[in-house]
């Protein structure tokens, strides 16, 4: 075992008994590396990475390979979910000198860990051009021995190219995004969209969740049915396609081809956390059945498969699990989701066998490897239909597919599983928490709602200390050395507040300010732009700084989301302040590149609205009080912020203290809301200025789609 057996992280400990000599990401790394005067090996990648296993099989368990690495090089095993800092800035890198960028990275530093040279994945023979694995470790040394002053000049161009990147708003900064820079982003997706598979661009095809949010936004304050239908389309073709799991529900993590056929099949606890937001919304949007089949089914794969015992949600699952039947054999990709013809027909039978196969879609050439089919939906789900009113129409027999389903299910339980990331990470778990929390209430499903709760618990007991700081990792309910990022505290700050608006429990809300006046203190610049990392973190050759969206909201977009929430709740305009300037990035962003700031320009849409403040007051337990709740929940207002409690005449809203928006549990947005006639009510505001307030839920409802209310 190497120096990686005491490590929290699944994807270190997949490398401890590595013939390879590594070390973790530690400042001793680089002290040998100094000591030996030999170059650092970096390489990143995570637990789930399908590229990665396959260059550690080829490369890290060789012998051979790792005595080169273990005479040349101190090597440096990093997991990018547990050290996001230290990715970004590497990846810049990478990404700045070979225009592409990927997972394993691998990058060769000094002894300072200035970078010098760059690749992703390498073969252990020359390929396709490639060099191989050895040649490159054989290169590197030769010219870190003999050619060593153009080694240090390339790596210090390198850091200063880097060190020139920062984002500088300066006293100029744009202002908030207006209606204009907002059509124009919808008209630059509008010629990204993918009118015939759904989605934006060409494969890989991944999850645009973030866009989508931005498209219902828009849809709501327009009323732009162009945007819409863009949902509409994307989101049927992904869950119809192979990158859905059309038994077990949950998304994989992207589309290899143009068509949502076939997925690379590692399953993420962000991609599913995000996209189960986005089908309930879309169902708040529609009333579709479709997307409520599909926004539940993926609440429940969270709770089931990426739940753990001490109430958080687990990573990821791997894309790669053993070959049914040959278990000691190497792992294969998707091994655990694909079936044949012949697979079928030994579980179901022949006539059924026959009728899943046209349905699956799982032909006798296949549709992935080795004459294998990844399953999709072709045609309309008989569920589906039946629903919405469409029984009789020709379609399968609901209940003989749910026949098909289940006997499936069972027989591919006894397939060896996917190996699963058990590692918590903070930001993610916020994720899962915003989307479960809401997915319960859309749908009444307490269960749901307690499994946000339980989440949100974790991160509160075992991820948050006594100074407002937030961990980025846990383990088996043990917090990870690596500080948290800007996204874990503004992502988390999410899911509070996304708490906070279902269950009424100004506790939540209190501990989202704790959080973002961490963020105000320790990641904001005096012009308003954000860094990634704290002014107290470790120093890296560069301080990161990205308001791009990729797969997950950027902490930088998180953080303005987050901030304007807690302002409508609390009135505070120092987190109104702070929302506004982090935004004045997105609108040049989203006329350039309107795919990388989806989150964004979802935000910049709830600014516009307001966003509107709807304080529903009653008795609790009061059913005329639910029912209004439950209206202000399920209006589609781009970001409003709901707060439900007692009547608390008397109170005045005012300017909170840090970590104390709730003042001891009174909600300024809720403060001096009286009832109406004695029954419960709600007030529809626009920065604290409200409509006369509204008994009715048919009227909230009506107000809130019609954009009144703003004050």
């Amino acid at each position: 075992m190497n120096r990686l057996a005491g490590a929290t992280s699944p994807y270190l400990l997949q490398h401890a008994d590595n013939p390879v000599d590594w070390w973790p990401w530690e400042p001793e790394a680089f002290e040998e590396a100094r000591r030996r005067d030999v170059p650092v090996l970096l390489s990143v990648g995570y637990s789930a990475c399908h590229w990665c296993h396959v260059m550690a099989h080829e490369s890290f368990e060789d012998e051979a390979t790792a005595a080169v690495m273990n005479a040349g090089f101190v090597s440096v095993k990093v997991d990018r979910e547990e050290r996001p800092d230290v990715d970004a800035v590497y990846m810049e890198a990478v990404q700045a000198a070979t225009g592409q960028g990927g997972w394993p990275m691998t990058v060769f530093l000094t002894p300072d860990g200035e970078p010098f040279y760059f690749g992703t994945y390498f073969p252990p023979e020359p390929r396709h051009g490639m060099p191989s694995f050895r040649q490159v470790l054989e290169g590197v040394a030769a010219a870190w021995r003999e050619r060593r002053g153009e080694v240090d000049e390339a790596a210090g161009r390198i850091v200063a190219e880097l060190a020139g990147r920062r984002i500088d708003l300066g006293a100029k900064a744009p202002g908030v995004p207006g209606a204009d820079d907002l059509g124009a982003a919808l008209l630059g997706l509008t010629r990204e969209f993918d009118a015939v598979n759904g989605g934006f661009g060409g494969a890989p095809k991944f999850p645009p969740a973030l866009v989508l949010e931005f498209l219902l936004r828009h849809h709501a304050r327009t009323g732009s049915e162009g945007a819409l239908q863009m949902v509409r389309a994307t989101c049927e073709a992904m869950a119809r396609g192979g990158m859905y799991d059309q038994l077990g529900g949950g998304f994989a993590r992207y589309s290899v081809d143009a068509e949502w056929r076939v997925p690379h099949f590692e399953k993420m606890l962000f991609d599913n956390a995000l996209l189960c937001r986005v089908y309930a919304h879309l169902w708040r949007a529609t009333g579709s059945e479709f997307a409520r089949r599909v926004a539940l089914e993926t609440a429940d794969f969270l709770v089931r498969e990426l739940g753990t015992n001490q109430g958080g949600f687990a990573s990821a699952l791997d894309a790669d699990s053993a070959v049914p039947g040959v278990e000691e054999g190497p792992h294969r990709e998707g091994a655990f989701y694909v079936w044949t013809p012949d697979e079928l027909r030994e579980v179901l039978g022949e006539e059924d066998a026959a009728l899943a196969a046209d349905y699956f879609g799982v032909t006798a050439e296949g549709t992935f490897e080795e004459g294998a089919s990844v399953l999709q939906l072709p045609d309309r789900d008989p569920a589906d239909a039946e629903a919405e009113g469409e029984a009789g129409s020709g379609l399968v027999d609901a209940g003989r597919v749910d026949s098909i389903r289940e006997r499936l299910s069972v027989a591919r339980e006894l397939r060896p599983r996917p190996g699963r990331d058990e590692k918590v990470v903070a930001a993610w778990n916020g994720l899962a928490v915003a989307a479960l929390a809401e997915a319960g209430a859309y749908f009444e499903r307490p269960d749901l709602v307690d499994a946000a709760t339980a989440a949100a618990d974790l991160l509160v007991g075992v991820h948050l200390d006594d100074r407002g700081r937030i961990a980025r990792t846990s383990r088996d309910g043990v917090a990870g050395q690596s500080a948290g990022v800007l996204e874990d505290y503004a992502s988390t700050a999410e899911g509070f507040l996304t708490l906070f608006a279902v269950t009424g429990d100004a506790a939540w809300l209190d501990l989202a300010g704790v959080l973002l006046d961490a963020v105000l203190k320790h990641f904001v610049a005096p012009d308003g732009a954000l860094y990634d990392t704290a002014d107290d973190a470790e120093r890296l050759i560069r301080r990161p700084q990205d308001p791009t969206d990729n797969a997950t909201p950027s902490g930088w977009t998180s953080a303005a989301g987050a901030l304007l929430t807690y302002a409508a709740y609390t009135g505070s305009s120092r987190h109104r302040t702070a929302a506004e300037r982090a935004l004045g990035v997105v609108g040049a962003l989203g006329r350039r590149a309107p795919r990388f700031i989806g989150w964004g320009l979802a935000v910049a849409e709830a600014a516009l609205d307001g966003p509107r403040e709807v304080a529903v007051v009653g008795p609790e337990g009061d059913a005329d009080r639910a029912a209004l709740h439950r209206a202000a929940l399920l209006s589609d207002a781009p970001g409003a912020a709901v707060a439900v409690g007692e009547p608390t005449a008397g109170e005045v809203a005012g300017e909170p203290a840090a970590g104390e928006a709730g003042r001891g549990g009174g909600v300024a947005l809720l403060a001096d809301r009286p009832l109406v006639d004695g029954r419960s009510a709600a007030y529809v505001c626009r920065h604290f200025a409200c409509a006369a307030p509204t008994t009715d839920p048919a009227v909230l409802a009506a107000s809130l789609r019609s954009g009144e209310g703003r004050g």
